[in-house]
């Protein structure tokens, strides 16, 4: 057994008991060992955490990078993430919940580099905007906001109004796109 296995299983049990589940004793049930085996790869809970966290953003990041690859960069393919970015949220909700319960550090070395390449990334589906560093730093603010921000509302059961999610969605993207512009012809 590896560290690598490790967390592999902790991202399953994640999966099958959602992310309640992500622990050394449920990790090592499920793997039919004692949970002071699982010491011998990771530090503690904490470590086990922060890693099936990092390993968790590894997998989206390769899924976001697959899709872009296949699109030119467009203020299209912004919408295209958003969606993407909702529908995995929909597709592993427990998953998506672990992702966003643990903060990354940026000063430890592992977490660092999956916090360089989310950045590089999202600079990347950016490039079409043409945007200063201080105004791609504001852009990408607003989007983990409203995105992760409607998610994880939506994800709560919040939105209990009759229109639709899908529809109010679309027009946050759609909105979203335009402030970029505008932050884009701001000088200030």
């Amino acid at each position: 057994m590896s560290r690598q296995d490790v967390i592999a299983a902790a991202i399953s049990c994640i999966d099958r008991d959602g992310a309640s589940a992500l622990g050394v004793s449920r990790v090592a049930r499920f793997l039919g060992i004692k949970p002071p085996a699982i010491y011998k790869h990771l530090e503690n809970g904490a470590d086990l955490q922060r890693a099936t966290v990092i390993e968790l953003w590894r997998q989206y990041l390769t899924q976001c990078q697959q899709m872009i690859a296949e699109r030119s960069v467009t203020p299209d393919l912004l919408k295209q993430l958003g969606h993407f970015a909702r529908n995995f949220a929909k597709t592993y909700p427990a998953r998506y919940q672990v992702m966003m319960q643990v903060q990354l550090q940026p000063s430890d070395p592992e977490a660092g580099a999956i916090i360089q390449q989310l950045l590089n990334f999202l600079r990347q589906a950016l490039n079409a905007y043409d945007l200063t560093d201080t105004q791609l730093i504001d852009v990408m603010r607003m989007l983990n906001a409203a995105i992760y921000g409607f998610i994880a509302v939506e994800q709560a059961g919040l939105m209990t109004l009759e229109r639709s999610t899908d529809q109010s969605y679309d027009v946050m993207l759609d909105a979203l796109i335009v402030a970029i512009e505008h932050i884009r012809r701001d000088d200030g």
